[in-house]
């Protein structure tokens, strides 16, 4: 608190703060076909042409949910379903599984957050959610324009420009699960200079679980310098520093008998990240636009791993376990131009990139002491190295996008990206099986392109595209605790179509996808029989599903949304130990995902509002053989808040009804495991706005 409040007194002086949307004054109209996007194609552009699944949470969804965590407002996107792991720690569900697997790409300004072969499930809680305009959601594979990773989904975080005035905001908020969180937004133009600096500091002391507290500082500065009337030179430095008790998971008794104690006293993580970007904007008119982009990334992620310690066969009151280190520096660099031309009105966007980020990752081997009980109680650090390697990464990547139209309402766009992979490992111990593989040095290189089309007539549109994904494995999948590299790539065959329309002069709303995924040498976690977990390439998997969402809102009052998603993930070629497991469906992958919310803002007492939501998920599988069910869970959100002026008060009952569930729930040999899901909370905030307030 004491860092974050420095911030802003440096930063804001007797500037005041509010960047939020005002809520007195409700923007209500239904998010149409004129919407306009960024992600789709690297640039801005209609909705209407972009044949891909596409969702946008606006600034006006951030500002009403008053969001603590990212899965509650991702979730309200139909086909995604973000698994919380407590503490903005999490798993994702976009088009696969729940899953920790490299299969999403996180993006802030259309710019990958972390370099492809280091993949990290948590790699969200690397963000700022204060520094958020607003957020697009990707459904499908999006290699051809990102590059690996962008199989399930590509999340990218649009953040604030500077404002036009001086503004800003400052808020404070906590619940009665012991968190608490104070944001700011303060920023301004000074002739060509604008800035703007949004940062939040958040932790959890006492939360339901034992050993679950955190703490994490984000702060992001922007500065728009406006050259001329065609050239803009932006720059931008985000840091985070994130620390969190890793509690674990709870195992059937304890999750039966609401148990909330944890073995664990000492596993933590810990986060930091600094990213800095630079990028120039030159117009050079109306159908001419080039765009470089610099960035600079540092990462650190250290652990005590709870999902690492295992229980020595011999001695019940001993155990194992390890404390490890992955860091990385990313030096990347893209060019992309984009050219109009009035031959049926089409357009090529092309670019290049290069990433090349030297990584470290060391593991040294920690003795746990055990109790009768069988908590861990203490450890001891010995000279034992497990792993301790470093591996240069290098990433080049060419890509090509083409939009024409060749009858009116008619857009065809193809898309190809060509990318190349050298992954230098150098390892420091003998090779083995547990230290690792021989230093080596492997390629890969995909051509990976996308065809597709958008028709509208009058409100009503369909799209339909032919996408291809492809991943490498991660530098930890392929050559940490293996003695040979045996993971091969993976790859995804996509093929979706999918409409909308806009009715009854844009109060109704609907969108839908419908598509066919198949994988091929998909990579899993199997848990052995210890706990650990090993990599496995699946064989051939097989993905089918329909999103869809509806949106009415029939007059300046009201809003009626329901979104949701029928899918079912299954092998159709996969053996694991010995058990032919293909037809089975994949575990942790429900048949259906469902959210639906009203929001009310009374006409007879403005600046109120209020919103119920509720989050359905359906049962599924907890392991690969198909003998153990979850039963999935019903959630309720309740949202209420009041803006009187400069001042806002909000109130969000999350779990209204203080529904007993897991987030997540698995069975392997090892035995059940449940993450706990939050109990009901009472999340209390008040936002004060001053300086110029943009209504």
């Amino acid at each position: 608190m004491k860092r974050l409040l420095l911030l802003f007194i440096i930063t804001a002086g007797a500037v005041p703060v509010a960047l939020a949307q005002d809520t007195t004054q409700p923007v209500m109209k239904v998010t149409d076909l004129q919407q306009v996007i960024v992600s789709a194609s690297r640039s801005a552009q209609k909705r209407s042409d972009a044949p891909i699944a596409i969702s946008t949470i606006t600034a006006k969804t951030l500002q009403d949910a008053k969001p603590n965590r990212l899965d509650q407002v991702l979730n309200k996107v139909s086909g995604v379903f973000m698994v919380s792991l407590a503490n903005e720690q999490h798993q994702m569900s976009i088009r696969q599984p729940m899953t920790t697997k490299s299969l999403f790409l996180y993006l802030e300004d259309g710019m990958p957050i972390r370099t492809t072969g280091l993949y990290n499930h948590n790699a969200l809680l690397e963000m700022n959610m204060a520094a958020a305009k607003q957020i697009e959601v990707i459904r499908g594979p999006a290699s051809s324009l990102y590059g690996a990773e962008a199989i399930g989904g590509a999340v990218n975080i649009i953040t604030l420009a500077p404002p036009p005035v001086r503004s800003g905001m400052i808020s404070i908020q906590g619940n009665n699960n012991g968190y608490r969180r104070a944001d700011l937004q303060a920023g301004s133009t000074f002739g060509k200079w604008g800035l703007v600096v949004s940062g939040y500091y958040a932790n959890r002391h006492n939360g339901p679980i034992d050993y679950s507290d955190f703490h994490k500082t984000a702060v992001t500065l922007r500065t728009d310098y406006k050259a001329s009337e065609r050239t803009t030179w932006s720059n931008s430095i985000s840091f985070i520093d994130y620390y969190s008790d890793m509690t674990g998971s709870l195992d059937s008794a304890a999750f039966a008998n609401k148990d909330y104690t944890t073995p664990y006293s000492f596993t933590y993580r810990k986060a930091r990240a600094l990213r800095v970007r630079s990028w120039l904007t030159q117009q050079w008119n109306d159908r001419s636009q080039t765009q470089l982009s610099l960035m600079f990334r540092d990462n650190t992620l250290k652990q005590n791993p709870s999902y690492y310690i295992s229980n020595n066969r011999t001695n019940p009151l001993l155990a194992n376990g390890q404390e490890n280190n992955s860091s990385f520096n990313s030096y990347l660099a893209v060019a992309q131009h984009q050219q109009q031309f009035k031959w049926l009105n089409s357009k090529l966007i092309g670019g290049i990139s290069a990433d090349i980020s030297p990584s470290t990752y060391n593991a040294r081997y920690i003795r746990i002491n055990r109790d009768a009980k069988g908590h861990y109680t203490s450890f001891a650090q010995t000279d034992s190295t497990l792993s301790d390697y470093a591996t240069n990464i290098s990433n080049l990547a060419s890509y090509l996008h083409y939009e024409v139209e060749p009858l009116a309402g008619l857009k065809v766009v193809a898309a190809l990206r060509y990318d190349f992979y050298h992954f230098d490992f150098n390892n420091h111990l003998s090779p083995s099986a547990s230290t690792g593989a021989p230093s080596t040095q492997t390629d890969f290189n995909r051509v990976t392109p996308k065809v597709g089309l958008t028709y509208n007539y009058k409100g009503v549109g369909v799209y339909a595209n032919y996408s291809q994904g492809y991943v490498p494995p991660q530098v930890s999948e392929l050559f940490n605790s293996v003695q040979v590299p045996y993971l091969q790539p993976q790859t995804f065959f996509n093929y979706e179509a999918g409409g909308w329309f806009s009715l009854l002069q844009h109060k109704l709303y609907a969108d839908w996808s419908l598509y066919l995924m198949n994988g091929t040498n998909e990579i899993i976690s199997v848990r052995q029989d210890d706990g650990t977990f090993q990599n496995q390439n699946a064989g051939k998997t097989r993905h089918r599903g329909i999103e869809y969402g509806i949106t009415w809102r029939p007059d300046q009052q009201w809003m009626f949304r329901v979104s949701g998603t029928n899918a079912r993930h299954t092998f159709t070629e996969y053996k694991e130990k010995g058990n032919d497991f293909s037809n089975n469906e994949m575990s942790t992958a429900p048949r259906f995902i469902a959210n639906a919310e009203f929001m009310y803002h009374p006409a007879f007492i403005k600046g109120f509002r209020i919103g119920l939501e509720w989050q359905h998920l359906g049962k599924y599988w907890m392991d690969n053989a198909n003998t153990r069910e979850y039963s999935g869970f019903d959630i309720v959100h309740l949202r209420t808040g009041y803006a009187l002026g400069r001042l806002e008060l909000w109130v969000n009952a999350l779990n209204l009804l203080n529904k007993y569930y897991a987030t997540i729930a698995s069975k392997s040999a090892y035995g059940y495991s449940y993450n706990l899901g939050d109990p009901r909370e009472w999340n209390v905030g008040v936002a004060c706005r001053l300086g110029k307030i943009n209504y």
